[in-house]
C-alpha cells in the first residue's frame, strides 16, 4: 500500500546518485573488462589488410609470447608476439613480414631495432634484430631486413614482432591470419 505521507529519510542526494552510478559502472567494468587497446573498429578511411599480404618474420618458427592488450595506453601488456626459429642454425634471418621501407635500422635502449613503414598507417618493429639494410631503402615481403641478435626484452633466441595502426599498436596475428598449423618434430 503506497502512502502519500512524507518519508522520514532524507531525498537522494546528487553525491548518493553518482556514487551508485560509479559503483554500478565499476562493477560492468571489472566483469567485462576494459576494452583491448586496437580492438576497435578500424576508421573508415584505414582498414586492416587482408590475411596474405602479410607474412611471418621468421620461418619456421614457434610461437613463445602472444599478444597481451594493455588496459589504456599506459597499462602493462605485451604489444607484439615473441617467435623463436625451430632448431639452432648460426645465423637467423629475419625477413619483411609485408612491402614497405626501412624506416629505422640501428640501436634503441642499447638493443637493435629495425622499424618498416608499410603505409597507409602500418609500421612493424623487429628486435633484436640487427639490419642488413639502411633506412629509406624499399623491401618486398619476404625480403631479408636483418639477421636475428642478442638483447631486448623477449627470451634470448627470440624476435619480438610488433605492429603500430596509426600509432596504436594491434595484434599482429590480426595481419597473418592467426597461428599456423602446428609441425611435429621428432623426439629425442
Amino acid at each position: 500500500m503506497a502512502s502519500s505521507a512524507p518519508s522520514d529519510r532524507p531525498p537522494q542526494t546528487n553525491r548518493w546518485a553518482a556514487f551508485r552510478l560509479a559503483l554500478v559502472l565499476g562493477f560492468a567494468f571489472a566483469v567485462a573488462g576494459p576494452p583491448p587497446v586496437g580492438a576497435a573498429t578500424p576508421p573508415d578511411d584505414v582498414s586492416i589488410p587482408l590475411a596474405g599480404t602479410w607474412g611471418w618474420p621468421l620461418e619456421p618458427f614457434r610461437l613463445v609470447r602472444p599478444y597481451i592488450a594493455p588496459a589504456h595506453q599506459y597499462a602493462p601488456g605485451h604489444r607484439g608476439i615473441d617467435i623463436a626459429p625451430i632448431g639452432s642454425p648460426s645465423s637467423v634471418e629475419v625477413v619483411a613480414p609485408a612491402d614497405g621501407v626501412i624506416a629505422f635500422s640501428g640501436q634503441v635502449a642499447g638493443r637493435p631495432v629495425v622499424t618498416i613503414d608499410h603505409g597507409a598507417g602500418f609500421v612493424s618493429t623487429l628486435e633484436p634484430a640487427s639490419g642488413v639494410l639502411p633506412p629509406g631503402t624499399a623491401v618486398d615481403r619476404g625480403g631479408v631486413v636483418a639477421i636475428l641478435s642478442e638483447g631486448g626484452h623477449s627470451a634470448p633466441g627470440t624476435l619480438h614482432f610488433g605492429v603500430r595502426r596509426n600509432g596504436a599498436y594491434i595484434n599482429p596475428m590480426l595481419l597473418l591470419g592467426g597461428v599456423p598449423r602446428a609441425i611435429l618434430l621428432p623426439c629425442c
